[in-house]
């Protein structure tokens, strides 16, 4: 009986997934597998948030898995071992695996599928998780895309990039031994993710369920009011992309069936403008394939020489418990630590006082982010914090300085704030956007940063 081992890491879906199609394709029977090495993803392991949403999106794959025959085999220790000693266990043939793009991956996963082939077995990569290969998008000039802008005029026209692949109806996997789920301590010690557990539901299922529900009720909004925190109207599809449990492709093909039954070009609009924020996703992941460097260092080299402020700790800390007395900051970020997610006109408002006003380093913005957002992924965080500081590829102009006022008052964050800021819950609309004993003199250091920036212009 021909075996294949299919390794799943973030791509914790059944349906749209082309190396399972591939490995069914090809042979009778499948063994699923998932490895947990955190260490092989260093400097960039996952998070704290990100473990507690792995965890359970493990255990809705493990029981859509054994419902079809073929339970998910858990394994932890180095990747490369672990597929050894699995293909000598079942006997398989070939091992399947779905790309991924962080620097850190992509170098042990070349190492990997060396090695496989050096002993005699069938080693695939295939693509699952964009739309394009980061390497299929070049400039005129054969070079990569730095502005978002042109990368989405070349990409447009060529979606849809496929169909999405149908699931598996029956699956024969392995007997194989499989560590418990939890043996893997994904889960916090101290019980800090009620929160997350009243917001979210892991796994294919909660993923479908929605992007069902954001074409039914809010991408008829989403262009116009998506940068409104009090409203609805965000997909929250972000940590169900980053894991892997819908695909890209998926959610253009659910948008286009959309677009076949409304005729409104209300709808048109803003669920183009929906597809245009899905590309920034991919355009992120072509930057971090080409600037693999940049999780760490400026896009641009003449940024290491920013005058960042030498002493941060007190502020940082204010900032990361929603304590710098700017409501809207303050909202945002609690709103981060009590369900995992933020609303990302508020991270752009969030991120802007901490590099520009505070001038604390965006690296440990972009740390912080990436312990307790459940969406955490190193191409989008990258993307967005250099662009705040104005360092990255497209980014806003040095002497764009948000302010967090008017930009509260602007997209009517009243009700915002009164959810997570309750303290401030009894003050009038008019009232409630202004600082109270702020960490910082907005007007005051607003100018500092504009003379921060000028050093280095």
């Amino acid at each position: 009986m021909k075996t294949a081992l299919v390794w799943f890491r973030r791509d914790l879906r059944l349906h749209d997934n082309p190396a399972l199609t591939e490995a069914l394709k090809r042979h009778s029977r499948v063994v699923p597998v998932f490895i947990w090495a955190p260490e092989e993803e260093n400097p960039w392991a996952p998070g704290a948030a990100s473990r507690w949403w792995l965890h359970h999106s493990l255990t809705a794959l493990n029981a859509s898995l054994t419902k079809l025959g073929a339970p998910l085999i858990v394994r932890k220790g180095h990747s490369l071992a672990t597929l050894r000693a699995l293909a000598k266990e079942t006997g398989a043939e070939s091992v399947f695996w779905n790309r991924l793009y962080e620097p850190a991956v992509i170098k042990r996963d070349k190492k990997i599928k060396e090695a496989l082939r050096g002993d005699g077995l069938t080693a695939e990569s295939l693509s699952a998780n964009l739309w394009f290969e980061p390497w299929e998008s070049k400039t005129l000039n054969g070079d990569p895309y730095r502005v978002f802008t042109p990368f989405w005029k070349q990409l447009r026209p060529r979606l849809p990039a496929r169909e999405p692949l149908p699931a598996p109806k029956k699956l024969q996997g392995s007997a194989s031994e499989s560590e418990s789920l939890g043996s893997l301590n994904l889960l916090p010690r101290i019980p800090w993710d009620s929160g997350f557990r009243n917001v979210w539901t892991p796994g294919e299922a909660g993923a479908l369920k929605r992007l069902d529900e954001f074409c039914k009720k809010a991408v008829g909004q989403y262009q116009e009011r998506r940068d409104f925190p009090s409203e609805p109207v965000t997909s929250r599809l972000s940590p169900h992309l980053h894991f892997g449990e819908l695909s890209p492709v998926q959610i253009f093909a659910r948008v286009q069936r959309l677009l076949a039954q409304e005729t409104g070009t209300g709808v048109l609009k803003n669920a183009e403008g929906f597809l245009r924020e899905l590309a920034w996703r991919e355009f992120a992941h072509h930057l971090l394939f080409h600037f693999p460097q940049t999780p760490q260092k400026p896009m641009y080299d003449k940024f290491a020489n920013f005058p960042w402020s030498k002493d941060t700790g007190a502020d940082l800390k204010r900032w990361q418990q929603g304590q710098t007395g700017i409501p809207i900051v303050d909202a945002g970020m609690r709103e981060l630590w009590a369900t995992g997610i933020m609303h990302n006109r508020v991270r752009m408002i969030a991120a802007g006082l901490l590099t520009k006003n505070l001038l604390i380093p965006w690296q440990q913005g972009a740390r912080w982010f990436w312990d307790t957002l459940v969406d955490a992924d190193l191409a989008n965080n990258t993307l967005g914090w250099q662009w705040v500081a104005g360092c990255g590829a497209d980014a806003a102009p040095y002497f764009r300085v948000f302010n967090p006022v008017l930009q509260s008052r602007k997209f009517e964050a009243a009700a915002y704030i009164r959810r997570w800021v309750p303290e401030l819950a009894t003050l009038a609309d008019d009232e409630i956007h202004e600082p109270r004993e702020p960490i910082v003199d907005l007007a005051n250091s607003r100018e500092r940063a504009l003379m921060a920036y000028q050093k280095i212009k």
